[in-house]
């Protein structure tokens, strides 16, 4: 949906779900999940969760005191030495840069897909109550691939740099030419390899995409029941509550994996076959 569009608040379930599965964006769109398109919905809310990050670590550096700790430079110093012990051992010889680069995902990740349990109608009916029509403005930026890509390929072209950093670029192409068959098979090893590289920032951002897509769809499918009935919204609560607790759950979990994961792949480019 184009910057300032607007529409009247739907009168059907399919018109609700429709509206609330497009952007704020400006540029030219097209349909799909890969668009031209400028989301700023998805640029505003993830910079916006990076400053607060940001702003909340540097109020605890500056605070911070050995001998009577805050909570919030207790909590800070967990999360580091957790990752710093994750790190240790998925990748011992690791760069200095790797433990903080795991932080870094996995408290953005965690940050985006906390947006997941504000109410889907949260900015529709604020913006119908005001104006009276409804802006297509999604408050879930993990839900979006174009930002789970640009994450994932954030990743890779770091595995690609210490690839080339650690054996050397004609010691990296000899590995995509000679690993794992040998010389003579130097186009299937070449292949494999392609495949290899290809499916590492493919399967991190389609697996933070999936998982928080499909969540987002069961939210907007429970509160589309208001539909069925003028009663109906009471099955929000019932449906709704536990899904919202359970999903209290899959939020650290996928922002761990996808931290971890870029640990690991970024392990694998120090490897030497």
């Amino acid at each position: 949906m184009a910057g300032g569009v607007v529409v009247p608040w739907p009168s059907g379930i399919s018109e609700y779900i429709g509206g609330h599965l497009q952007r704020y964006s400006v540029g030219e769109s097209s349909a799909g999940p890969v668009t031209n398109a400028l989301h700023l919905d998805t640029l505003l809310v993830s910079w916006a969760l990076a400053v607060l990050f940001l702003w909340f670590l540097g109020r605890t550096a500056r605070a911070a005191k050995m001998a009577e700790p805050s909570r919030a430079q207790v909590a800070c110093e967990m999360l580091f030495g957790f990752f710093d012990r994750q790190v240790r051992d998925l990748f011992p010889n690791a760069p200095p840069v790797v433990g903080p680069l795991a932080v870094t995902i996995f408290v953005w990740v965690l940050l985006m897909n906390t947006m997941d349990l504000v109410p889907v109608d949260l900015v529709a009916a604020g913006g119908y109550w005001t104006t009276g029509s409804v802006a297509h403005f999604k408050v879930l930026p993990t839900a979006d691939l174009s930002l789970t890509a640009a994450l994932a390929l954030s990743v890779f072209a770091m595995t690609l740099y210490y690839n080339v950093k650690v054996k050397g670029l004609g010691g990296f192409l000899h590995e995509m030419a000679t690993a794992p068959f040998g010389k003579w098979m130097l186009p299937v090893n070449f292949l494999l390899r392609c495949v290899e590289e290809v499916a590492k920032p493919l399967s991190l951002s389609m697996r933070l995409f999936g998982n928080l897509f499909a969540a987002e769809m069961i939210f907007l499918l429970i509160a589309g029941l208001s539909f069925a009935a003028p009663w109906a919204f009471l099955t929000q609560w019932i449906f709704g509550g536990p899904w919202a607790i359970y999903h209290i759950l899959v939020v650290p979990l996928q922002a761990y994996i996808f931290a971890v994961l870029s640990v690991v792949y970024l392990a694998m480019a120090h490897e030497k076959h």
